[in-house]
């Protein structure tokens, strides 16, 4: 096989191929027939072959088994999780980058990758309203970024009473008690677990009908607690009271922590961001990019105002970096050799604007308000106070909601997905693709209700 860096015909192709993905996405059936699958999995089901393929050829198969067998998540009638497209500027940040192939641990392995990086954090901390001071690193999605801000967090709460866990560990450590939500993400307790703090070892506190945090329940914290909240409940979008459990945690010395995979982009809205009134005051924060910045997977983000707890829990040099270090991604970061997502998000915020990330945030609130307000007209049941981009709608049970979404899933002109709220069967909308219009919701919206018809839910109720 000749060797050569540059195959110009072959990326060609691969952008030709693309384009022509990207192009079926508004006609293609959201989700892919049960054939395409099949037909991808016969054709991997060979061993690996001894003698090389010829490149060209790896490429024309991938397209042609895996693009049938794709989810059309980047199109613009995917409302099944709180997944973004990509927008074009960070589409075509992303191929660049590719080609780049650029390792983001540090500046000496990447100076493009460390420079983009810390603008593109500089402007997420200006835009989300936080102190100035707030350190900020890139991770592979909310989990690894409530992971990140929760090793901060111990960190801090553990060295405020005399104790380096970097250095001696959690054997014979002090112990942290950890408030939750009771409608907490899997994921925050995850990272719990993963930092020896216990996935069921939290006190949890009772929430309302819209899954907030109720103030009331609040309760006395012990000295050093940690507590975590979460700005956009994932079912309702409902946001916990920030203010009430600021000053819980200020009397107790305790550490709060939001979890904002998605909600924490409300603060880029100037008629949303009263929701998250508060919020600057808390410690840390965690969120994602390729949610609603629609910037290509993956991509997290963790910001925590005490920089120093953030890089003496990630620092892979020591476990306390004197405050005049010099800023390098790996002192902040659950990992070493990455790719540089934050050019991504750099291309993202630079293409919109704050006007731009705005619009994207207000609209799809308000298209989020017109699936509510159209199931609510034709007689179901919407289960959540429509606040944000998330939208739970009851067809009548749970057997009746499942023949819904199997009959709007097979259907294929949009794509949503089961839940259970407040321990009863639903169908959740999630609007958070920067593609989406209004002629996209009006289709959607007629495909749910004739699905619905035809499984004759309006019966069920």
């Amino acid at each position: 096989m000749t060797k050569t860096i540059i195959e110009p015909a072959l990326i060609a192709d691969a952008a030709d191929r693309a384009n022509a993905f990207l192009a079926t996405l508004d006609d293609r059936p959201v989700g892919p027939e049960s054939r395409a699958v099949d037909a991808l999995r016969a054709y991997l089901a060979d061993p690996l072959a001894a003698q090389p393929t010829d490149p060209a050829e790896v490429l024309r198969d991938l397209d042609h088994f895996g693009s049938p067998a794709t989810i059309a998540s980047p199109g613009p009638r995917f409302f099944g999780f709180v997944n973004g497209g990509a927008l074009p500027a960070a589409l075509a940040a992303h191929w660049l980058v590719t080609a780049w192939d650029q390792n983001a641990f540090s500046f000496a392995s990447s100076p493009v990758g460390a420079v983009v990086e810390e603008a593109a954090l500089r402007w997420l901390v200006d835009l989300f309203g936080l102190p100035s001071e707030t350190e900020a690193a890139f991770t592979t999605g909310a989990t690894l970024a409530n992971f990140s801000a929760l090793a901060a967090a111990r960190h801090r709460l553990l060295a405020d009473q005399g104790w380096d866990v970097e250095t001696e560990g959690l054997f014979g450590a002090p112990p942290i008690d950890v408030f939750v939500s009771e409608e907490s993400h899997p994921t925050v307790r995850k990272g719990l677990g993963l930092l020896g703090l216990g996935r069921a070892r939290v006190h949890e506190i009772p929430t309302d009908a819209d899954g907030r945090i109720r103030a009331d329940s609040i309760p006395r914290l012990p000295r050093y607690s940690l507590v975590c909240a979460q700005a956009g409940n994932v079912n309702s979008g409902a946001f916990d009271p920030f203010p009430e459990l600021v000053s819980a945690c200020r009397d107790a010395e305790a550490w709060l922590h939001v979890d904002g995979a998605f909600g924490m982009w409300a603060l880029a809205s100037r008629s949303k961001r009263g929701l998250a009134a508060g919020i600057e005051s808390a410690d840390s924060w965690a969120t994602d990019g390729h949610k609603w910045l629609n910037v290509p997977y993956d991509c997290g983000i963790a910001l925590v105002r005490d920089a120093a707890a953030l890089r003496s829990a990630m620092s892979i040099q020591a476990s306390y970096l004197p405050a005049d270090a010099p800023r390098e991604p790996f002192h902040s970061t659950p990992e070493a050799s990455r790719r540089p997502r934050g050019i991504e998000v750099w291309a993202a915020l630079k293409s919109l604007g704050r006007d731009g990330v705005e619009e994207m945030i207000d609209r799809g609130c308000a298209q989020a308000g017109q699936f509510a307000t159209g199931l609510s007209s034709a007689g179901f049941t919407v289960l959540n106070e429509v606040v944000l981009n998330q939208v739970v709608v009851d067809f009548g049970g749970e057997e009746t909601n499942a023949a819904v979404i199997d009959a709007i899933q097979r259907a294929g002109v949009c794509w949503c997905g089961p839940t259970t709220w407040h321990g009863r069967s639903a169908m959740r909308i999630s609007v958070s693709c920067w593609a989406t219009e209004e002629k996209d919701v009006a289709l959607s919206l007629a495909s749910i209700l004739d699905c619905a018809a035809k499984v004759g839910a309006h019966e069920a109720r």
